[in-house]
């Protein structure tokens, strides 16, 4: 089979197109030929060696497909069904063996495309606004990359709860889907320093949480917006990691809260994925959850998708199809 392995960290150069075996399902796991593959900054980190991974491995890690093979102990799936996965290492190829109790059944109402598009940066945002800080309806939120893929889902999520939501982007375009995702107000980072607008549009009260994946550039700011008590929420790093900082300026910048999410953290029951899963399917058939389906790739333009992505070129999700 076709697929993008990494022999070596590095640039894109390191995302090689190989032929390989398909691979066997073991007991726990399901053989799926994968329809669409998502693309996402993890990939990005791991390709350069930034998220350690045994070498060589198959990049990509979210997908949709149809299952062609089961093991002797699965019973969560069978042959024919249709599924998707986030986590799930490999997912760069025509076929994937994936641990069974880690894939979502997607319902009709949801496209192949839309349910790889889902996956990751939908349950992230859902965690984010439902678990890490449950937003409520009043409460102020500022979202960093507001137009990007997790950034528009968390928007219309936060938008949809009654919250109001500042957002961060870079362009007029980009500030224009910002608006049409759900968000109150807009600043271009580009043009008006983010720290000095937030806090004139909160009256010098700050925000209740930053959500923020963008890391080095934008992390000392997002701390000074926040009310006493409020959250920093640090799921991301575009720009690269945040440099080490001592714990005491949380204490001086008034009792702040800091966390380094991760979504691994927020489905380690299969309950939790298959909720926060059927819970996006449900908003994306009910037409309540738009999803920008920016690019679609095939496998052997990936390297293109990286590039794209690293360059922030994009909005929305980026897809490959084997």
């Amino acid at each position: 089979m076709k697929a993008i392995q990494v022999k070596v960290p590095g640039g894109t150069e390191a995302l090689q197109f190989v032929d390989i075996p398909v691979p066997q399902a073991q007991s726990n796991e399901a053989v799926v030929k994968i329809a669409v593959a998502g693309v996402n900054f993890i990939d990005v980190y791991q390709r350069e060696g930034r998220y350690k991974v045994a070498l060589p491995f198959v990049a990509g890690q979210e997908g949709t497909g149809v299952v062609t093979d089961v093991g002797a102990e699965v019973k969560s799936v069978r042959t024919g069904d249709r599924v998707a996965w986030t986590g799930i290492q490999g997912s760069y190829a025509e076929y994937v063996a994936a641990p069974a109790d880690r894939l979502v059944l997607v319902p009709a109402g949801v496209s192949d495309h839309q349910a790889a598009a889902i996956m990751l940066q939908g349950m992230t945002a859902h965690y984010l606004v439902c678990s890490t800080f449950a937003l409520k309806a009043g409460d102020t939120a500022l979202v960093h990359a507001a137009a990007g893929g997790v950034g528009l889902v968390l928007v219309q999520l936060a938008h949809n709860i009654g919250a109001r939501v500042i957002g961060t982007v870079s362009t007029e375009e980009k500030a224009r889907l910002g608006r049409e995702a759900g968000a109150d107000e807009i600043i271009l980072y580009t043009q008006r320093d983010f720290e000095t607008e937030t806090r004139r549009l909160t009256d010098g009260k700050g925000v209740d949480v930053v959500y923020d994946s963008v890391g080095k550039t934008t992390f000392e700011k997002s701390l000074n917006v926040l009310r006493p008590r409020g959250m920093m929420v640090l799921f991301g790093g575009s720009s690269g990691p945040v440099p080490p900082f001592d714990p005491l300026a949380l204490t001086s910048k008034g009792s702040l809260f800091l966390t380094r999410p991760s979504l691994t953290h927020y489905v380690a029951t299969r309950k939790e994925l298959e909720n926060r899963a059927d819970a996006l399917f449900g908003m994306i058939a009910a037409k309540k959850l738009k999803l920008r389906l920016e690019h679609v790739y095939p496998l052997g333009e990936v390297q293109r998708a990286h590039c794209d992505l690293e360059g922030r070129k994009t909005t929305g999700k980026l897809l490959l199809v084997p």
